[in-house]
Parts: structure tokens; sequence; C-alpha cells
């Protein structure tokens, strides 16, 4: 079908020629200067205190914010992905920020990836799924967009997942699910050896593919609407990952701030150089506190994260050999 999410996120790499992505975690203490003093914030200002005014301030803030990242990366990269824990934080006000920078970045031509990490029991994930990819409308905003996909949590099984594949179906949405995560303890969990030398990690990988591999979710790239959130701890278990997930799109953290190499990130992809959307955040959003970009986009913090932008870009595509 022309609307699954599988096919529409391997055009948009073909289009941007980068299989990039750039994360949205905007934290209030290392937004620039210029935009917490135009939302009269300043040293006095505590996030903690949990006013309407105070949330309206902060909510204030990192629209703006979201807004000079998205245009500093829209041209270059094909998806954002947005973190909905930094909004959550400040009631009402961040969530409508949330989604309006949903809706701008959609506006902009970008993918859509709501960093929501949900699932639940029963009907609780039924409203998770509809809350993170159903159509919502607000009193204040009329209809508002939700994401392209979001990220799940497989812990509880298919019962918590079945609600948003059946979402994903019907609106042309994705999911990504979490197989192996970034984090450093991570591996606290994820790394367990079961009794037949197979890693947890592994285990879930296997129990994903199962998933993703119905028919009726497969575009005609070959790939499902069901995708695996998958960092490289090592080389060995990356491969042994991406082979057992032949059907599935990986979202890549890591890659930038957290330190994982180009040579790691390459076999989150196939020898084709599908595959893979590497992700980075903290590097390229934060990159006007970098005394090399300072150097290079002076006082505009706009034209600091595009440059960051770029450079991801250009490192990503080294990854695949483009």
């Amino acid at each position: 079908m022309d609307n699954h999410f599988g096919d529409r996120i391997v055009r948009a790499i073909e289009e941007k020629r980068v299989a990039a992505c750039v994360g949205l975690d905007p934290m209030l203490d290392r937004l620039p200067p210029s935009v917490l003093a135009s939302c009269e914030i300043d040293d006095e200002f505590d996030p903690r205190i949990r006013t309407a005014t105070n949330a309206g301030k902060a909510a204030n803030a990192i629209l703006a914010f979201g807004q000079g990242v998205i245009r500093a990366i829209s041209a270059h990269v094909p998806v954002i992905k947005i973190n909905i824990a930094f909004f959550e934080r400040y009631d009402a006000p961040g969530i409508r920020v949330y989604h309006k920078l949903v809706s701008e970045a959609t506006q902009a031509g970008l993918l859509v990836i709501g960093d929501v990490k949900r699932a639940d029991i029963g009907h609780s994930s039924t409203q998770y799924a509809l809350a993170q990819l159903g159509t919502i409308t607000d009193p204040r905003m009329g209809e508002v967009v939700t994401p392209d996909a979001v990220t799940v949590n497989p812990y509880f099984g298919y019962d918590a997942i079945r609600p948003f594949v059946k979402l994903a179906k019907e609106t042309g949405g994705g999911i990504f699910v979490l197989v192996q995560t970034s984090n450093e303890s991570a591996a606290e969990v994820q790394g367990l050896t079961l009794s037949d030398g197979t890693l947890l990690c592994e285990r879930v990988a296997g129990i994903v593919q199962g998933w993703a591999s119905d028919e009726s979710l497969i575009g005609t790239s070959g790939y499902s609407c069901i995708g695996a959130v998958v960092s490289p701890r090592d080389v060995e278990s990356t491969r042994r990952i991406r082979t057992l997930m032949p059907n599935c799109i990986f979202l890549v953290p890591g890659f930038g701030a957290q330190g994982r190499r180009k040579e790691e990130v390459a076999h989150c992809f196939k020898s084709d150089g599908t595959g893979a959307l590497v992700t980075a955040s903290r590097s390229v959003i934060y990159a006007y506190h970098e005394e090399t970009d300072k150097k290079q986009s002076g006082d505009d913090w706009v034209g600091a994260v595009e440059i960051a932008c770029r450079n991801l870009v250009h490192a990503v595509r080294e990854v695949v050999g483009n």
C-alpha cells in the first residue's frame, strides 16, 4: 500500500540520501540564552515549582527551541524523533507543544517518531495506542497530528503490542520495539544468557521478527511496519540480531554523544545499505555549546545545529559507504 510505514521510511531515506534521524530532547537548562530570555526565564526560574505560569513559560521555551531545530534539520535528514518525556513534565502546556512540534515537523516534510516507550496490559495498552497513534481533537488546537511511528516496550508480550499494530495498519503508522537499548546498564537484563546460549535480547529479536513477518504488515520494500530499536553493543551480537530480523528497520540510538562507533553502527545495516536509521540527539541539538560550532556559527544557535546536522549526515553516509 502507498501509505505503508516501512515503504514511506525507505522512500524518505532515498530522497534525502541518508539514513539519519535527529532526536529532539529539549532540556531547559541547556537551551540557548536568547530562547530563555524571550520566554522570561532567568536564573531565578525553578521548573520544579509546578505552577501554570512556570509550565507555560517552559513550554514556550521548548516550543521555540523545537521550531529552531526543525528549521535547521528539515532540509538534511528524513526523520525527527521527539521524546515525549521532555514535554510531559510541563503538564498540559508541554503536551500541547509536543503535538504542535509533531505537526510542524510533518509540515516541514519530516517523518516523525514519537519516542514514548509505551506498553501495558489489556485496555490500558489500547488507551496508550489511541493517545499516541490515533486521531485526537483538542478544543484549542483542533485535530491534533500524531507521530508517524512510536517506540514501544515488548516486556508485556504481544497483548501489549497488538493495539499499536492494529492502529499502525489502519493509519499507515509504524512502531519500533525495544530490543537492545543504548543505556549503560541495559546489559544487566538484555545481555542475560539463556539456557541455550543465546542472549535475552537475541530471543526478543526473534520474537519481534515473528510479529513483524505477518504478510499483512510487510510493504513492497520488504520491510514491516514493525521495526526495532537496536543499539550496537558489540559487533557479533549486532550481526546476529540483524540476521534474526530481516523484515525490521532498525532505529539505531547511541551514535554521537553516547559513543557508538561507525564500525559498530555499520552492522545494523544490511549488505545493500538498507534496514537501519541512525539517530543522534545531544550531539546535534546542543551543538552551540561546542567551541568548534560556536566559531563557525557565531551567535546563531540554529546555524550551529544545522552544521552539526550536516556533520551527522556526512558521518552516516560514511557508515553505509555513500
